[in-house]
């Protein structure tokens, strides 16, 4: 071996950091390899919900977080294309502290919890260094095969942690069974100025259109809008101004910002997908993240739940060096506590991506329908939120929630908060 530790992390994003950090904090000798050469520094939305400030405030990052990067969210608005408003979600309905959204400047929260990880764990992460395979004695892996500027790493380790993202390499090489689906459409995201007032999150829906207006600070804004996968260079083709247009015609009121794009550098592109890893854990072996449970950005728990999963994949991971135990049925914990939050979200974000997405009038009729009902149902508007915070493992509708929502059946406890459900 080239070198030995106790874990090795394939991959340095929301979940591989902050599960590197918890184990520095542990006393647990890590290594992270990251294939990028250095911290990320592109485009991208940030929405840290309440259970990633509560990941924050056990590592103790959420107070270091500079205050000129955030921008504190009470009200969503979901409206109609062209301006109807159909339903209001406030955060303050959540339990204090965490009862807010946090909009945050691109790659703030991942470059706090690097920062962290540096001084707890100086070296422990490494960039530039390509996963090639795993080293395996009999069936239990024992480490990895890297490569960096074309020279090859022997790095032996008691686990190994795939934190590589949708098409993990890891999961390939420890041969775990995955569905993969690629939705059919993605997100272009562009950061505007914002030269109207703004403080509250704005969602529009019609058909086959989505358009999300997120304030961030700094009197800048988010503007998350749905296109076809595959079809960003033929948006750029048309033209900025044929997309300012289409904005506009959604979102009349913001038409002054959206004159604020001036070059497509301002804007990304974000693609979805998910995936269903069968199994999760091998003999010397996890997977977290998108590399085991890749979901929809509808469910705004993404890169939440990659960072639960590191927090708690580090108390099962301390209780496997007191034991020496490194066998699937011991990482299996982790599996347990985790997938029927990370199952039910799943689901919700493709019950959303079937109504929201929908270019279907009928479709269309109940998603509206369902917006309208929630906007006067408390119950049920508070389950909904409990689900987007990550404060559930539940899913927030029963039969009967369904059927109730859809406005086919009266609640007459519609007035009830249900504060004694399950959270986590």
């Amino acid at each position: 071996m080239d070198f030995s530790t106790d874990v090795v992390i394939v991959g340095a994003g929301g979940g591989g950091a902050v599960l590197g950090l918890a184990l520095a904090k542990k006393g647990i000798r890590t290594v992270l390899l990251e294939q990028r050469p250095s911290p990320p520094q592109g485009l991208r939305g940030e929405i840290l919900q309440p259970n990633g400030q509560h990941v924050l405030n056990e590592l103790g990052l959420l107070t270091q977080l500079p205050d000129d990067a955030i921008h504190p969210v009470r009200y969503f608005n979901f409206r109609r294309v062209g301006g109807q408003r159909l339903c209001t979600v406030d955060y303050h309905q959540l339990p204090p502290p965490y009862n807010r959204a946090l909009v945050m400047w691109p790659n703030v929260v991942h470059q706090t919890i690097l920062q962290a990880l540096d001084s707890a764990n100086p070296g422990g992460l490494w960039y530039g260094i390509r996963f090639k395979s795993l080293l395996k004695q009999n069936a239990c892996v024992m480490g990895v095969e890297a490569e960096k500027e074309g020279k090859t790493l022997r790095i032996g380790a008691k686990l190994v942690v795939g934190a590589d993202g949708p098409f993990s390499n890891v999961r390939d090489a420890l041969g775990i069974p995955t569905s993969l689906h690629v939705y059919k459409e993605g997100y272009l995201i562009a950061m505007l100025k914002c030269r109207e007032p703004l403080d509250e999150s704005q969602y529009f829906v019609g058909k086959r259109t989505i358009l999300g207006i997120f304030p961030a600070a700094g009197n800048q804004l988010y503007v998350f809008y749905m296109i076809r996968s595959g079809t960003y260079e033929h948006v750029k083709s048309q033209g900025l101004r044929a997309l300012q247009l289409k904005w506009t015609t959604i979102y009349p009121e913001m038409e002054h910002t959206f004159d604020s794009l001036e070059d497509w550098k301002q804007t990304t592109f974000l693609g979805t997908g998910r995936v269903r890893a069968q199994s999760w854990v091998r003999d010397g072996a996890v997977l977290i993240g998108d590399a085991a449970h890749g979901m929809n950005p509808h469910a705004s728990q993404g890169r939440m739940q990659a960072m639960v999963d590191g927090i708690t994949l580090a108390e099962v991971v301390e209780s496997c060096m007191e034991k020496d135990d490194w066998s699937a049925s011991a990482l299996r914990r982790f599996e347990v506590s985790r997938r029927a939050q990370v199952t039910m979200l799943q689901r919700l974000a493709d019950e959303e991506v079937f109504f929201w997405n929908t270019g279907n009038p009928l479709l269309a009729y109940v998603r509206d329908r369902v917006f309208m009902t929630l906007d006067s149902n408390r119950r049920l508007r508070y389950q909904v939120l409990t689900a987007t915070a990550g404060l559930r493992e539940t899913s927030p509708f029963g039969w009967k929630d369904r059927i109730q929502a859809a406005g086919f059946l009266p609640d007459p406890r519609a007035n009830h908060i249900p504060f004694n459900q399950q959270l986590v």
